[in-house]
């Protein structure tokens, strides 16, 4: 039996593109792999920074790693374009090394859906800046940013 469908699904409008890129986040914010890499068709393809990715073995397995070594790790997403079936955001994440240097992490996906709403392509291209603790934006508890916490935008970021 195939992939049950993925909602919201290609496609998208405004309002379905946004609820798409809140689940991402959602999902990645839980940190958990292999749940995450379900979102992603068998056969995903990734670009990550440098790094080369293909199906969900490979995704679980680089998520498992990046949040073993990116500790607190807290992100916000927002809807930057969308077509039918592609949606393009920007991102930042909050985190830190094992060393206690903090971090934030802006950058950009540009994804791909199948028809059954699974994200076929996701090419990221991510930039580090080291921050002092005190500069910290985002403070939710481990786990999804409560509905009530400012966006990139209203953060001015």
């Amino acid at each position: 039996m195939g992939e049950p469908p993925r909602p919201p699904l290609p496609p998208f409008t405004a309002e379905t593109a946004a609820q798409k890129v809140r689940m991402a986040e959602d999902a990645w914010n839980g940190r958990d792999p292999e749940k995450v890499a379900l979102a992603y068709s068998p056969d995903s393809r990734w670009r990550n920074r440098a790094e080369f990715l293909q199906g969900r073995a490979e995704i679980a397995a680089f998520l498992t790693r990046k949040w073993a070594r990116e500790l607190e790790y807290r992100l916000i997403k927002e809807l930057w374009a969308f077509t039918a079936n592609r949606i393009a955001v920007r991102f930042a994440y909050e985190w830190r090394d094992d060393s206690g240097h903090w971090f934030r992490s802006y950058g950009n996906e540009n994804w791909e859906f199948d028809a059954l709403g699974y994200m076929r392509l996701r090419i990221a291209s991510i930039n580090d800046l080291p921050i002092a603790e005190s500069d910290r934006l985002f403070h939710w508890p481990l786990g999804r940013r409560p509905d009530d916490h400012p966006g990139l935008s209203e953060l001015g970021l």
